[in-house]
């Protein structure tokens, strides 16, 4: 992940925080060649700060996926 804004050195100090920042940041700014951890992803759907809309649709698609091993592209 590729994040200009950012200086991730003294962040990553707070990995729960760090963890949970790059999901969103993965999300909302694109993978660029990483993929998402599904398992995580479910877990942690709730924790995030989405748009509401982008939120249901990625509960939908978890909800629906029979693919349960396969890390989302």
């Amino acid at each position: 992940m590729y994040n200009w804004t950012v200086d991730t050195t003294s962040f990553k100090q707070f990995h729960a925080k760090y963890q949970i920042w790059k999901l969103e940041q993965l999300i909302n700014f694109g993978l660029r060649n990483e993929k998402i951890d599904k398992t995580f992803l479910k877990a942690n759907i709730n924790k995030l700060k989405l748009d509401p809309s982008k939120k249901r649709f990625i509960k939908f698609i978890l909800k629906n996926d029979k693919k349960s091993k396969n890390p989302i592209k």
